[in-house]
């Protein structure tokens, strides 16, 4: 192992293990050799590695006695808590040992540690509902701080804990944030926005770079499954609101949300599991939506909206309700005389 590299130990607590389906998604043809030049190495994850059993409890136990280095210590799924404070709702098996227990001896010894996904981050989907697990996040639930590991806990390096939020969470956000941190000048307070998202993906939102945009600007909406236009005003999207940067660095290679036709449903944010309304629909108040773009006062999206519908082009407008382009752009001259 090079001197710059960190040791990575990833566990999973309560949730669907999505985020580690994501990571296997990553954009490489050699998932290992990526992490090698990144300067990961990967103690331990629970789709990846051989060793199980003993030989985790073993290489956990290295890292609480000192013997390993505990560089980053990542946590996908929310911490169960219950019942009643107890944790044994989710025990770590072969040890009879709460999870969250586990969690907070790592988290004690560990540089830094990294909530993998929006349950671990905020509490996500497990905590949604009446919540009879009492899941939260590592140091959030929803949108107070908090947690299991409470408002005031810092890791060695000073950093309280790096939400990376998602679900799921990009590849490309979590391998990036892990190559930081093996920098020689690792990942600093201020590279991580007000909710200890990463910045390189948080100071973009997921409007940035759709498909739909043109549509946005004319305020030329869908109105069904399947329709081109903008998904705001009608279908729920929360693109405008939503930090990260899907539309800019893409799934897979080549998709997002919105480009499959689905509307973004702001998931690295806090509570959105539980929006008060159906994922595909916008709440109005007076036909206006109640949720508008970040920083836009709503007078002002009122007036643009209006001026916006009165000069949309027939082309867009009759594009936006069809689930194919029927009018294409006219072809016009634009080489300067």
């Amino acid at each position: 192992m090079r001197e710059a590299d960190i040791n990575v130990l990833w566990l999973q607590s309560g949730g669907c293990g999505g985020c580690s389906m994501s990571l296997l998604c990553a954009d490489t043809a050699d998932f290992r050799g990526q992490l090698r030049q990144s300067g990961i190495n990967l103690l331990w994850h629970p789709s990846l590695s051989l060793e199980t059993g003993q030989e985790l409890i073993d290489v956990i136990q290295d890292c609480l006695s000192g013997r390993i280095s505990l560089h980053a210590l990542c946590i996908e799924g929310s911490i169960l808590r219950g019942p009643e404070g107890t944790g044994r709702f989710h025990l770590l098996a072969g040890t009879q040992e709460p999870m969250m227990t586990w969690v907070q001896r790592l988290s004690a010894v560990a540089q830094h540690v990294l909530a993998i996904g929006t349950c671990a981050a905020f509490g996500g989907i497990t905590a949604a509902g009446n919540n009879p697990t009492d899941a939260c996040g590592l140091q959030y639930e929803g949108d107070q701080v908090g947690g299991l590991l409470g408002r005031d806990w810092r890791s060695r390096s000073g950093l309280p804990v790096i939400n990376v939020a998602g679900c799921p969470t990009h590849p490309g956000w979590v391998l990036e944030t892990l190559a930081a941190l093996a920098d020689a000048r690792p990942l600093q307070a201020d590279q991580l926005d007000a909710l200890g998202r990463p910045r390189f993906y948080s100071d973009e939102l997921v409007h940035h770079g759709c498909t739909r945009n043109e549509y946005y600007e004319y305020k030329a909406s869908a109105e069904a499954p399947g329709d081109l236009g903008c998904m705001m005003e009608n279908m729920g999207c929360k693109g405008t609101q939503a930090h990260a940067d899907c539309n800019i660095r893409l799934w897979n290679g080549e998709g997002s949300c919105v480009r499959g036709g689905y509307a973004c449903i702001s998931c690295t944010e806090p509570g959105f599991e539980e929006p008060g309304h159906r994922f595909d629909q916008t709440p109005k108040v007076a036909g206006i939506p109640i949720g508008l773009p970040t920083d836009m006062h709503k007078a002002w999206f009122v007036a643009l909206a209006s001026l916006s519908k009165s000069a949309t082009p027939k082309r867009v407008k009759l594009n936006a309700t069809s689930s194919h382009m029927v009018v294409a752009p006219m072809i016009k001259k634009t080489r300067l005389k």
